[in-house]
């Protein structure tokens, strides 16, 4: 009963028009960068959280969840219509889909993949809400030791799920840390790695980091290296699956459904494992085998089912542990706190209204982008032939005035110029932002539990290992990195990525 108050409490707030009306542009702005490659969720997210500020905080978090999982519906669209992804977990989508729509069967393919979506943010939905209070109640036993080895096995766990060498991960985890270490002292007010710069006094800008990491350097990475993206696409006709192809699908969303719920919790790129994850099981059991990579309805549900469920249950340790599984709930940590809110157990007891409302307001995203997708795949093929040119200042644009507009001080928007050319750098060389962002968003929380753990213990180093949680997640941290760098575990990450690009 207690569970059926907080959803009304939650529907109560997601459903003022407000809300309502922000979820529908969050979801529309999500599925819009979904269709567009080399934009992503990420570097959208980065550049709206300035704008968001003067949003009530429940709003401002609605409308960014909604460009997240939108962006997994949008992502389908242009992968099965003209085989390009808009979005990272919608690569393997294109496998199976484009080959349905080179055989006239872009209709089937879109509905397959907007039901399994719907189907799976529903059902995850639901294991969020359920999943949250049990695991916020166990969090709020955590002491300061129990959190330094949780972040730092959330840390470890995502080199296993970033691109490229676990070295390379790993050595962007360390910069991560280190730039979140920039400004005053926690305990003593002592200036670090400042450099007498006093805009560096209090701490390098978030969103500045976040913008130029994701925005600026993904749009230089773009115009390096721009694709056709003239889309020449006959008219979808009989949208609704057969019934034979219903039969289909229903296995394969619940299973992947079941995938995306539970890797979706995993720090790093749950959303991408779920959908690769779900492809090969597939695969694995079809009693069709060779009509994988040729059209098969099976490879378009799953997968699509898998992110979308994936997307919606990354939400969990961000909302009861305070911690990110994904480059975009770091960013969500950012809107928390900037609205000054301090993510974590605690939010589920001081802030009820905001909690349950996310959540609720999920269930409402999910029912507008299933009316949103089917019914405007033109609108959303058309905006391909927006030229790269015209498009991406226009961000820059907005993300500078954005970004200027907080602290009304241009130092920030030096800060996304120089991460920019940072981030475009480190892509260059190989290695991925995501852990980076992760690190410096998480690198001032494990120092923090840190130092208050030695201090309670009085320097004794050994309460990691006396306090039973602590002890269990650093030893799960070691055995993530062991596997994180077995030579099998490296192949099939290589093969992975290979096949996202």
């Amino acid at each position: 009963m207690e569970l059926l108050d907080n959803l009304a409490l939650g529907f109560s707030t997601a459903l003022l028009v407000q809300n309502v009306l922000y979820c529908f542009v969050g979801v529309l702005l999500g599925t819009a960068v979904g269709v567009l490659p080399g934009i992503g969720p990420t570097a959208t997210v980065a550049m709206l959280l300035p704008i968001t500020f003067s949003f009530e905080p429940v709003t401002a978090l609605i409308m960014l969840a909604g460009i997240y999982y939108g962006a997994q519906y949008g992502g389908s669209t242009t992968a099965i219509l003209i085989n390009l992804p808009g979005e990272s977990s919608a690569a393997v989508t294109a496998l199976d889909g484009h080959e349905m729509a080179r055989q006239g069967r872009a209709g089937p393919a879109l509905a397959a993949a907007a039901i399994g979506s719907f189907v799976a943010g529903t059902v995850a939905t639901v294991a969020l809400a359920a999943a949250a209070p049990p695991l916020a109640s166990v969090a709020l036993k955590f002491g300061p030791a129990d959190y330094f080895s949780l972040v730092l096995f959330g840390l470890i766990v995502s080199i296993a799920l970033a691109r490229g060498t676990a070295l390379k991960a790993l050595a962007m985890i360390a910069l991560g840390v280190l730039l979140g270490t920039v400004g005053q002292d926690i305990y003593t007010g002592t200036p670090r790695f400042v450099f007498e710069q006093r805009e560096l006094y209090g701490g390098i800008d978030f969103v500045s980091v976040a913008v130029g990491l994701f925005g600026v350097a993904e749009i230089l990475r773009n115009l390096e290296n721009e694709q056709t993206r003239t889309a020449i696409v006959s008219k979808v006709i009989n949208l609704w699956p057969t019934r034979e192809d219903r039969r289909r699908i229903v296995a394969p969303i619940l299973r992947g459904t079941g995938l995306g719920a539970a890797l979706g919790v995993l720090p790093g790129g749950g959303h991408v494992l779920a959908s690769f994850t779900s492809y090969a099981v597939e695969k694995r059991i079809s009693r069709r085998p060779q009509e994988f990579g040729r059209g098969a309805i099976e490879g378009v549900a799953g997968p699509e089912s898998a992110n979308n469920a994936a997307a919606q249950t990354s939400f969990i340790p961000l909302l009861t542990l305070g911690l990110p599984a994904h480059p975009v709930m770091a960013l969500m940590i950012g809107a928390f706190i900037v609205h000054g809110i301090t993510p974590g157990p605690n939010v589920i007891n001081d802030e009820p209204a905001l909690f349950w409302g996310l959540i609720a307001s999920m269930w409402i995203g999910n029912v507008l982008l299933l009316l949103l997708n089917l019914p405007l795949i033109g609108l959303w093929v058309r905006m391909l032939r927006i030229p790269y040119q015209v498009l991406f200042p226009m961000i820059i644009l907005f993300a500078a005035i954005g970004t200027y507009s907080l602290n009304s001080n241009a130092y920030d928007v030096y800060a996304i110029a120089f991460f920019g050319i940072l981030g475009y750098i480190l892509i260059k060389c190989g290695c991925e932002p995501a852990p980076l962002l992760l690190g410096f968003v998480l690198g001032p929380l494990l120092e923090e539990n840190l130092r208050r753990a030695l201090i309670i213990s009085r320097g004794d180093p050994s309460v990691f290992l006396t306090r039973p949680i602590s002890a269990a997640l650093l030893a799960l941290a070691v055995v993530a990195l062991v596997v994180a760098v077995l030579p099998t575990i490296r192949r099939r990450r290589a093969v992975v990525f290979a096949e996202e690009d």
